[in-house]
């Protein structure tokens, strides 16, 4: 009997020793270091949803303009009337300088801001609508453009939204090129004095090196900036 009683007690030691083999198999850690296979990695992917939202809020912030900004013919305005949705349209100003809207009719645009238009319009509504509210949103610049043509990265046309410099205009343009003669910058420009264009020169060195900060000149609406390549000012004949 001490023999069987003694059996059962090493038995009972066996069992729930840590060191045995018959440890609830659920108690067992992950060894450090090792990614749990049960937990799925979801991979960092932009959704097209997202991608399409990303776009639309940079067309917004391109075609943002600041608040001194002045409607040209041939932009393309966003009329919103508030709790009146049959007065909201969008518009573009005629090469007369106006467009067209219901009641009011014929509202001149050009030559005035975008908040200046609103309360004008605001003004015209109150004899139709009880307590207007009229909101004027520049959707697309048109009107007022600059071009950039010769040794720059990226030549073209521009919108010229607000005061933009010359620097700041190459800055746009994504600077120059390597073969670029920076230092013969040229720029046609049409003014209602004389007839014609009128051209300026300009240099980048003289700009930033040596105080010609008179240089770096304000861009008027049709300005045409070029710069030309080295090779044609080292050989102008050909």
């Amino acid at each position: 009997m001490p023999y069987i009683l003694q059996f059962l007690i090493i038995s009972l030691v066996l069992v729930v020793s840590p060191g045995s083999g018959f440890c609830d198999s659920s108690l067992a850690k992950p060894d450090a270091g090792k990614l749990p296979t049960d937990i799925p990695i979801v991979p960092s992917t932009t959704t097209q949803t997202e991608k399409a939202i990303s776009q639309a809020m940079m067309d917004k912030l391109s075609n943002a303009v600041s608040s001194e900004y002045v409607i040209g013919a041939e932009d393309v305005l966003d009329i919103t009337v508030w709790r009146n949705p049959d007065l909201s349209r969008q518009v573009q100003v005629r090469p007369d300088g106006r467009f067209s809207m219901p009641i009011i009719r014929d509202v001149m645009a050009v030559g005035k801001t975008p908040n200046k238009l609103a309360e004008e319009m605001t003004n015209k509504l109150k004899e139709y609508v009880q307590n207007p509210v009229v909101a004027v949103t520049l959707k697309e610049v048109n009107s007022s453009n600059i071009f950039l043509l010769g040794e720059v990265a990226h030549p073209g046309k521009y919108p010229l939204k607000s005061k933009t410099t010359l620097l700041q205009a190459i800055t746009i343009a994504g600077g120059f090129k390597d073969t670029a003669a920076r230092n013969q910058i040229v720029i046609f420009r049409f003014t209602d004095t004389a007839p014609g264009l009128k051209r300026f020169t300009a240099s980048y060195d003289d700009i930033v090196l040596r105080s010609g900060i008179t240089d770096n000149f304000e861009l008027k609406p049709g300005d045409t900036l070029v710069v030309p390549s080295e090779s044609m000012v080292v050989f102008p004949g050909r």
